[in-house]
């Protein structure tokens, strides 16, 4: 079982607004508050931040610090992988650190399912029998390359049958501002993602510029694949500085995380 019930976390989090789902299932992401980091990967005033990045150069005593303090909370302690905006999905039971992927699948009960963001899409997944659950890292790059179409699959593989997704915290359509070439290559494919993008009226720059939906690209996969459950969606780490690291805001920032296990005592 879970060594905290997640309503006394002693820290902020976003508990998954799904319905639904099995009572064994567990989940959250946090904010980007409520640990010991401080300066630009503190919170909004720069103190009491909560990132969980090892990689952007923060302090690794500030960093391992805010990670023991979630792992207090959890059955397992979280293991991460090396995330490179790929579509590579991994079973957390061989994940070691430093393993490249970008999505984690877990069919054991404790066995805790995490992946890292500030500003990317994390989706996290469980499936109607709660024995099934994954996290999956998805930047446009991964959404492009089917990071959640394997994540599903790989569910699949593992007995799932009934998907029930959430999406977290990511960049909102208004503030995600991307070029030519990322809107040819997911409307290039036929299908129907024309809608996720609107063109910048007014820029600086002369080459024309698009806003992008990354929920709404996100939420066209995961239709197509035969996820109809799908909630979340409403968040914006651009806009919302208080709660949310933003790299494409602020450039050098913390890490929030998203993760999801089941506890097999409680079904």
């Amino acid at each position: 079982m879970s060594r905290r019930p997640l309503d006394t976390l002693p820290f902020p989090v976003i508990q998954p607004d799904w319905c639904g789902i099995h009572s064994s299932v567990k989940a959250f992401s946090t904010l980007r508050s409520g640990g010991v980091s401080s300066g630009v990967y503190g919170d909004a005033f720069g103190v009491h931040g909560m990132n969980l990045g090892l990689h952007v150069q923060e302090h690794p005593a500030a960093v391992l610090e805010n990670r023991a303090k979630i792992n207090a909370c959890l059955p397992s302690d979280v293991i991460l992988p090396s995330q490179v905006h790929g579509n590579i999905v991994v079973d957390v039971g061989v994940l070691e650190s430093g393993i490249e992927a970008d999505a984690v699948v877990s069919s054991v009960s404790g066995k805790v399912c995490a992946i890292l963001t500030a500003d990317c899409l994390p989706v996290l997944f469980c499936d109607e029998s709660g024995k099934v659950v994954a996290a999956a890292h998805a930047g446009w790059r991964g959404l492009a390359s089917g990071i959640l179409q394997n994540t599903v699959a790989e569910m699949h593989a593992r007995g799932a049958g009934r998907i029930f997704a959430w999406m977290g915290a990511a960049i909102g359509p208004d503030a995600f501002e991307v070029g030519q070439d990322v809107v040819d290559i997911f409307t290039s494919t036929g299908k129907n993602f024309v809608h996720c993008f609107s063109k910048k009226t007014s820029s600086l720059d002369t080459t024309e510029k698009y806003f992008a939906d990354i929920y709404q690209l996100a939420r066209e996969i995961l239709l197509h694949e035969g996820v109809n459950d799908i909630f979340g969606g409403s968040f914006c780490t651009f806009s919302d500085k208080e709660k949310f690291y933003s790299y494409r805001r602020d450039g050098v920032t913390g890490r929030m995380i998203s993760l999801i296990w089941f506890d097999a005592a409680d079904e």
